[in-house]
C-alpha cells in the first residue's frame, strides 16, 4: 500500500480521538452500522479519513 494512502487510514482509536468520543462509541457505531464504514486490514479496523469526513458531512446535513 502506497505511503499516501497508508495515512488516509484512522485505526478506531485514532477515529476516536478524531471525533473527540469513547473508543466504545466507535465500536458501537460499527456494531450497530450507524458510524463511518471501516474494514479489517488485518486484524485492525480501519476507517478511510474521506469516508469518515463525507459521514460527518451527511451528518451535519441531516441536522
Amino acid at each position: 500500500m502506497p505511503v499516501q494512502q497508508a495515512a488516509d487510514l484512522l485505526t478506531t482509536k485514532e477515529l476516536a480521538t478524531y471525533l473527540r468520543k469513547p473508543i466504545a462509541t466507535v465500536r458501537g457505531w460499527r456494531y450497530r452500522k450507524v458510524g463511518p464504514v471501516g474494514f479489517r486490514l488485518g486484524r485492525e479496523v480501519v476507517y478511510r479519513r474521506s469516508a469518515v469526513d463525507a459521514w460527518l458531512a451527511e451528518r451535519e446535513r441531516a441536522a
